[in-house]
């Protein structure tokens, strides 16, 4: 007797990547709601005559069907959940790093419907006109959070004081917050590290202090695995002040 194929109905995912597959087909690379990261085959979703096309966006919220009991199931159908507007064009290459994250960082068929939550309110948030560097930071730090590796933006690492608004801090890896001056190197504002927590960005400073502190906790999580977002990014920004 065979086993019937696990069938999924119009389980809420985004489209995270795809690649072409043999002639008119993808690989799909999704972060679904309640299943997690997989890995989905596409078949005839290539080509003029393939109406699944339009439909396979990333940023778009869709409902996915698919079949199959192996690591790749197959795609049976996709619909969007609702008609979204396109991100503005300024933020794309900072939503593709935001998948790229999710690919590097979230484990296949591991469901956590907390940061598909918080990657959705990111998305709308930045189509509401959010803006965009405090949307990156606060999605770093909640990604952070899910994943078991957040950050303590209230207590010294080794006395346990509390931080200090009116201090200077450095930030180390896998250690947390250590005293130190303004004129150290890496120092960073106790009000930054309270903006942060508090997920109240404004500021120029609190920005900077932030996106340093988030780098390098992620680079640690990444094992220093570069990104291949923040490496085009950084050549687009290169090209442009020639």
């Amino acid at each position: 007797m065979t086993r019937s194929p696990h069938r999924v109905q119009l389980a809420a995912g985004y489209l995270l990547h795809h690649r072409p597959w043999r002639d008119s087909s993808r690989i799909l690379e999704v972060f679904s709601r309640e299943h997690g990261r997989l890995t989905l085959f596409a078949r005839s979703v290539r080509g003029p005559t393939a109406k699944l096309a339009a439909v396979l966006q990333p940023f778009q919220l869709l409902l996915l069907s698919w079949s199959g009991r192996g690591e790749a199931p197959q795609l049976t159908a996709a619909e969007r959940a609702h008609h979204c507007p396109p991100l503005p064009r300024e933020c794309l290459m900072a939503t593709f790093y935001l998948n790229e994250l999710l690919i590097r960082l979230t484990t296949r068929h591991d469901p956590l419907p907390e940061l598909f939550d918080h990657y959705h309110a990111t998305l709308e948030g930045l189509r509401a006109g959010a803006p965009l560097e405090s949307a990156l930071r606060v999605f770093e730090k909640r990604l952070l959070e899910v994943l078991g590796y957040g950050l303590n933006l209230v207590t010294e690492a080794h006395s346990g004081a509390p931080l200090e608004a009116d201090a200077w801090y450095q930030f180390r890896p896998a250690l947390g917050f250590v005293p130190a001056t303004r004129d150290s190197a890496g120092a960073l504002a106790g009000g930054s590290l309270a903006s942060l927590a508090q997920e109240t960005l404004n500021s120029t400073r609190e920005l900077e202090d932030a996106r340093h502190v988030l780098r390098a906790a992620l680079g640690e999580c990444l094992e220093g695995r570069p990104l291949s977002t923040r490496a085009v990014a950084q050549a687009m920004l290169r090209k442009a002040v020639r």
